[in-house]
């Protein structure tokens, strides 16, 4: 009766904990836009991802010795249904335990509702910013290491004013992302007193933006604020008011930041700036000596946010005593929020230690990580200007 009892007892460990004694390895899905819109960033992302679970595979420590791989699928940034079809695949076929993304929020907003919710899969996204994620139905699944843009909305007009400006024209990509951007910009803009000129859409994927160019032109303003991608639509609404001279200065909100904007422009870009999520925390320099030997760029849009959403799912897991979404989304805002011990890149291996022997965390990360309401960050921002063809960091708020 005893070896029944016991041999019962290990059958309920493994079919309840969702992480066999065989120690078989934990995937957890990586969706991203590696094509599309921010395909020059995204690499970055799914290699900060990559490298806090190399992290925790090479510690052995969690859950006594689960591995984790990395299952990657293409979002496009734009496609829907292409993004919910690789999320399904994720989720089904794959088996992963959990999501490190999307990247944009129309298509995050789409697996949430069509892949995840329907299968109780925590989703935590390092970049999807649009203010309507926030009161987005969600069964405590969704979580976001990437502030809501009605933060950045804040953001944007602080440094606009701040240098002095009066009056800007808005251009957004025409979608969840673009809009909600560009109506927090145009709000806090105007409540800061600035005139906002025109708010005009524009469409991604097209060769030819000088309609949209000719319309922000007859509107006017002395800055164009450009709310879209930096490979795509963003870009090319810039070049075609370089080229025409409607405007020679640009505000680059997040999407927009990135190396392949500057260098694909060129010196037309000097003099134009932004701001995108990032803290010159030590986390944040821990994070850049880490990604900078795992030969990638630490400084990219979203990169230290793609490191610290993939950790906190982790570090979730261990809090549970399980790998399954059902138990370890309980577990996110209490290893990402304090009180308890500091963690910081590199640390996983401790934190990993000091859940098991009981003790809290306060996972602060490569981002000064604090989640806030609804599961998102709080919001500190990098201040960026174009000199001398290059990205420049500026500052932090």
């Amino acid at each position: 009766m005893k070896k029944l009892l016991l041999a019962l007892a290990a059958t309920t460990m493994l079919t309840g904990s969702a992480f066999a004694g065989s120690h078989s390895p934990v995937k957890i899905g990586v969706i991203l836009g590696f094509t599309g819109p921010i395909e020059s960033i995204t690499p970055a992302m799914g290699a900060a991802a990559e490298l806090a679970m190399k992290e925790v595979s090479d510690s052995g420590k969690l859950l006594d010795g689960v591995k984790v791989e990395s299952v990657r699928a293409d979002s496009t940034c734009v496609d829907a249904a292409a993004a919910t079809a690789a999320a399904e695949r994720l989720i089904t076929s794959d088996k992963v335990a959990a999501i490190m993304g999307a990247d944009c929020s129309g298509v995050t907003g789409a697996i949430l509702q069509n892949a995840a919710r329907p299968n109780g899969i925590v989703m935590i996204s390092p970049s999807a910013t649009s203010p309507g994620l926030s009161d987005a139905e969600d069964d405590g699944l969704f979580f976001r290491t990437a502030p809501s843009d009605a933060r950045q909305g804040e953001i944007v007009a602080d440094i606009l004013t701040g240098k002095g400006v009066k009056s800007i024209a808005i251009t957004y990509t025409n979608n969840d992302y673009g809009k909600g951007l560009s109506d927090a910009i145009k709000a806090n803009f105007e409540k800061a007193g600035g005139t906002v000129t025109i708010v005009a859409a524009h469409e991604d994927g097209k060769g030819d933006y000088s309609a949209e160019v000719g319309a922000l032109a007859q509107a006017g303003g002395e800055v164009l604020v450009v709310a879209g991608y930096v490979d795509q639509g963003g870009k090319g609404v810039i070049q075609g008011a370089l080229d025409t001279g409607a405007f020679d200065t640009f505000y680059l909100p997040d999407g927009m930041v990135g190396d392949s904007l500057a260098e694909a422009i060129g010196e037309g870009l000097n003099g134009s700036y932004g701001a995108n999520p990032g803290t010159d925390s030590p986390g944040a320099a821990s994070f850049q000596e880490m990604a900078k030997a795992a030969d990638f760029d630490g400084t990219s849009s979203f990169a230290a946010e793609s490191y610290d959403a993939a950790a906190l799912i982790m570090l979730a897991m261990e809090a549970a005593g399980s790998t399954a979404s059902a138990d370890l989304k309980a577990k996110v805002m209490d290893v990402a929020n304090a009180p308890g011990e500091k963690i910081f890149p590199g640390e996983l291996a401790k934190a990993l230690e000091l859940i098991k022997a009981g003790t809290d965390i306060d996972y602060v990360g490569a981002t000064a990580v604090e989640l806030i309401g609804p599961g998102e960050s709080a919001g500190n921002y990098r201040e960026i200007e174009i000199k001398d063809g290059k990205l420049s960091v500026v500052g932090y708020r």
